[in-house]
């Protein structure tokens, strides 16, 4: 039984990771005027890196509730050990 719950751990957790990935390049796809590539460059230019990953990451809502919805709670958990990884390197970027 303990070995379903870490594999539904880990199945929700890179979900999660590509989850925020996805959200991130849509959100350069949809409000930037310039190629992703370039748009990188320039947020980490100018230390804004961290808000395109954290807005990146409210795709994760919708990840997370709908493994919710499904009751499936353990990868629900993985996508909020995800979300606190982003959180976490947001803050770090922040800071150094």
């Amino acid at each position: 039984m303990k070995k379903h719950i870490g594999k539904n751990i880990a199945i929700g957790f890179v979900l999660g990771l590509l989850t925020n990935c996805i959200g991130s390049i849509l959100y350069i796809l949809l409000f930037s005027k310039y190629s992703i590539q370039t748009t990188i460059n320039v947020a980490l230019e100018e230390d804004v890196m961290g808000n395109i990953i954290g807005l990146g990451a409210l795709l994760n809502l919708l990840l997370f509730f709908f493994f919710l919805k499904k009751n499936r709670y353990y990868r629900a958990r993985g996508v909020i050990m995800a979300t606190l990884i982003a959180a976490f390197l947001i803050l770090g970027a922040k800071f150094y």
